[in-house]
């Protein structure tokens, strides 16, 4: 009796502290209002939004790409990540939190990765994100396949538009378990100068201008090299990926 007077209480406060979790997070389980590749002409969504929805698709390809041969899931609903994860029974998710989508879930690994802008107020979103996400699929999964907040994730990448033109840098780093934070960041063109000799200059803020001419053509360019595609018509330049950059 006093077992099941335990468990019952654990499942009434795992059910109250995920009702704050839907309270905070519940328009994150609507699909994006665009998709990628590409932002649409026509649309409404600020760059800075779609050039956040690009940094997630191009973190995410880059961790399968050092995750080979794990079972990863990218954006994906808490309970599909139980099922098809083959970590437990979807079922024990409440149905209130099931469609909530985790940025990086390796349920090989076991851990979790929520992606977020470099800065403490988003950093403290993320840890809370994190520990929420964990907190629900713990409670589904078997006893010897918990998750933890994954660790040691980081990365950077470049963007050369033209030789010694705009170089744009994509970075991320996990500074503590679950929560990778990226930055977008800008180096001015000095013709001549090698890619490597610009990454060394002062990173600078991304000019607006430089979003609004070159942000659709950054995303598909970038996911172009890692899916060994064309160029997209109008980029001349050079993608240099994480492995080009150890």
């Amino acid at each position: 009796m006093k077992n099941r007077g335990a468990r019952t209480r654990s499942t009434l406060g795992l059910a109250a502290f995920l009702l704050v979790l839907v309270a905070t997070l519940g328009a994150q389980a609507e699909p994006p209002s665009s998709k990628l590749p590409g932002r649409k002409p026509d649309s409404k969504e600020p760059w800075g939004a779609f050039l956040g929805k690009a940094a997630h698709e191009v973190i995410g390809l880059e961790y399968r790409v050092q995750q080979p041969t794990n079972r990863v899931f990218v954006d994906t609903s808490l309970s599909t990540i139980v099922k098809e994860g083959q970590l437990g029974d979807p079922e024990r998710l409440p149905e209130f939190v099931r469609l909530l989508r985790p940025d990086i879930t390796d349920t090989v690994a076991l851990v979790l990765f929520e992606l977020k802008p470099d800065n403490e107020e988003s950093r403290v979103e993320g840890r809370e994100q994190a520990g929420r996400y964990l907190a629900a699929l713990n409670e589904a999964v078997e006893p010897d396949k918990k998750l933890v907040g994954g660790t040691g994730f980081e990365g950077s990448l470049f963007l050369e538009f033209e030789n010694g033109g705009a170089l744009w840098q994509l970075s991320w780093r996990t500074p503590e378990p679950g929560v990778t934070l990226y930055r977008w960041s800008y180096r001015r063109k000095q013709p001549g100068a090698s890619w490597k000799e610009r990454a060394a200059q002062k990173a600078e803020e991304l000019p607006r201008e430089e979003i609004e001419q070159r942000g659709e053509l950054a995303e598909q360019a970038i996911r172009a090299a890692y899916e060994g595609g064309e160029r997209p018509k109008g980029f001349q330049g050079q993608v240099y990926l994480p492995v080009d950059c150890r």
